[in-house]
């Protein structure tokens, strides 16, 4: 009989026991969300349950229990039966254009279970499952898990990294963003740069609705959305062309990364923003790699997979990886322009 190791099963045991607490508080951060809760507890401050299911209306008993699992998580406070929400707690939980709000994530997590039948099915037969047939709240999930990032980098850090974009799209620039999902970055792109058209191509076509029906409630007009793939997306001449967490996605990147590269106008630049990943599974060994090798189990593999050629690059490629992808396509220089903890921009000219 194999010999325990007392200390180490202890050691695993505890992880494991703190890795359940959180999958079981994903129901609960979302129920939390959605019902307002957190909004009440930071509006109230210091709150009985009573007066925090009073202002979120909601019935006491089943607030006084929610706030009892959210304190022993650590993500309300509580004090002689008051609860409140720290800077801290607010800014992940209850700000929705913070940096490291996470909301988006719980979503995306309870998608992914509700995912599970499709993709077990998959690891028989080897074949993908499509983007359109994931769980049903996937696209907007996602949407919400990326849209703190590119509030809060994507104008301010990641545009200005690259080699003389902003300049272009100050004074006026062509741009096609592609795999643009619901359209968050187009949109955000186009406030930001009024004398810049913009046009947002996705092969999704409800995600294209979403997106469209997003800028109309902004009102922003320099934009527009398109039902198209990567490797043949109509028009040409662009200055800059973006994909956003979407090239590891792709059936056939080599083929999209090609036509970009024909797609765009002379001197022109194509930004990909990818999940941040080393180019060795030794490298993705911590928290971020675990989030995302996880995700790209049940999410970015089946999708990619379940295209063309399904070369399932997985959302832990790597710069490496990702830099031989976008030179097949044509591109002669590629380079980490910008980095988060979660993301890298690469530019390609």
């Amino acid at each position: 009989m194999t010999q325990i190791d007392e200390t180490k099963l202890n050691e695993l045991v505890g992880r494991v026991l703190g890795d359940l607490g959180g999958a079981v508080s994903v129901p609960l951060v979302r129920i939390g969300d959605t019902l307002g809760l957190y909004a009440a507890l930071r509006k109230t401050g210091p709150a009985t349950a009573d007066e925090i299911a009073l202002e979120a209306g909601c019935a006491p008993r089943y607030v006084r229990e929610w706030l009892s699992a959210q304190a022993a998580s650590g993500y309300v406070s509580h004090d002689g039966g008051r609860f409140s929400l720290t800077p801290e707690q607010a800014y992940v939980f209850a700000e929705p254009d913070s940096p490291v709000n996470l909301i988006g994530a719980f979503d995306t997590a309870a998608a992914m279970v509700e995912n599970q039948a499709k993709v077990q099915a998959a690891f028989k037969t080897g074949k993908g499952v499509a983007w359109g047939e994931q769980a049903g709240c996937m696209f907007c999930a996602v949407a919400r898990l990326f849209r703190p990032g590119y509030v809060n980098a994507l104008v301010q850090e990641w545009l200005p990294a690259l080699d003389g974009v902003v300049d272009k799209l100050k004074a006026g620039a062509k741009v096609a963003d592609v795999g643009c999902g619901h359209g968050l970055s187009t949109i955000l792109m186009a406030q930001a740069f009024p004398k810049s058209s913009f046009t947002g191509y996705d092969f999704h076509p409800a995600s294209i609705a979403a997106a469209i029906a997003h800028a109309r409630a902004h009102g922003v007009q320099n934009v527009a959305f398109e039902v198209g793939r990567a490797q043949d997306f109509p028009g040409g001449s662009f200055d800059l062309v973006t994909c956003f967490d979407c090239l590891h996605d792709m059936g056939d990147p080599e083929a999209a990364a090609a036509h970009i590269c024909t797609a765009l106008a002379e001197g022109g630049t194509w930004m990909v923003v990818e999940p941040m990943a080393g180019d060795t599974l030794e490298d993705n060994v911590n928290p971020v790699g675990r989030l995302y090798y996880s995700a790209s189990t049940m999410i970015c593999v089946p999708t990619s997979l379940a295209q063309e050629t399904g070369l399932a690059l997985g959302a832990q490629a790597g710069e490496k990886r990702l830099s031989e992808v976008i030179r097949a396509g044509g591109f002669k220089n590629v380079r980490r322009a910008a980095a988060t903890p979660l993301n890298m921009v690469l530019e390609a000219t």
